[in-house]
């Protein structure tokens, strides 16, 4: 999660308010510690992405926090449809920090009952956040990459939805986005920059399942 920091600046009885840019976690304090060295600093707030304030002394305790925490998410997701066998192939892929580490999760599944492929890609998404879950992901901004139009269109309500099983879907993934307090930002990609995903969604059509969590390298 970014930050950004918000001080008040006094020089001969003359107030002055500044802001900084987005800042990495990291950078937080000791930026506010050099700005302290000149002793004019007389009030100082931290504002994460979600808009949350914070004094200095609440932001050590949520430094601390949020690196046992997950962060900086971004998820990549597909889906895939055998009109044939009328069997759904969902891929997951998930990229996040945590205690200064950076993880990967993959996953995949086969799904039945499902009736075209913008309705895997709706399922896909959502069993997506259901892994968010498991990892302990909340109240954090969380990237959401797919090569679905209709989907994340949707999602976004740049588009309408008429189908009632879209409906169905968006009623779920935005019900479970709010339990979860994350702020979801939508980002439409080409096929090409997905190939993580669609690998798994077509591996899963192919009856080949992939449940991985590991650590990688920067």
């Amino acid at each position: 999660m970014k930050m950004k920091i918000r001080w008040q600046y006094e020089y001969k009885g003359r107030k002055a308010e500044f802001e900084s840019d987005w800042l990495i976690k990291e950078q937080v304090l000791p930026l506010i510690e050099d700005l302290q060295k000149g002793g004019r600093m007389k009030s100082v707030v931290v504002v994460d992405e979600l808009l949350s304030e914070w004094t200095v002394k609440e932001f050590k305790k949520l430094d601390q926090q949020l690196d046992e925490e997950p962060g900086e998410v971004e998820v990549y997701f597909d889906g895939g449809y055998d009109r044939h066998t009328q069997i759904a192939g969902i891929g997951v892929v998930i990229y996040y920090k945590k205690n200064g580490q950076h993880w990967r999760l993959r996953r995949n599944d086969c799904l039945m009952q499902l009736e075209s492929n913008n309705e895997a890609e709706y399922a896909a998404l959502f069993q997506a956040i259901i892994a968010l879950e498991e990892l302990g992901v909340h109240h954090v901004p969380v990237v959401f990459h797919g090569d679905s139009q209709v989907v994340l269109k949707q999602l976004s309500g740049e588009w309408p939805c008429f189908e009632e099983s879209f409906n169905q879907w968006l009623d779920r993934i935005e019900q479970k986005i709010n339990d979860l307090g994350i702020e979801p930002v939508y980002t439409p990609l080409d096929r090409r920059k997905n190939k993580e995903a669609d690998k798994l969604a077509n591996q899963a059509l192919q009856k080949v399942f992939v449940n991985s969590h590991a650590l990688i390298d920067e």
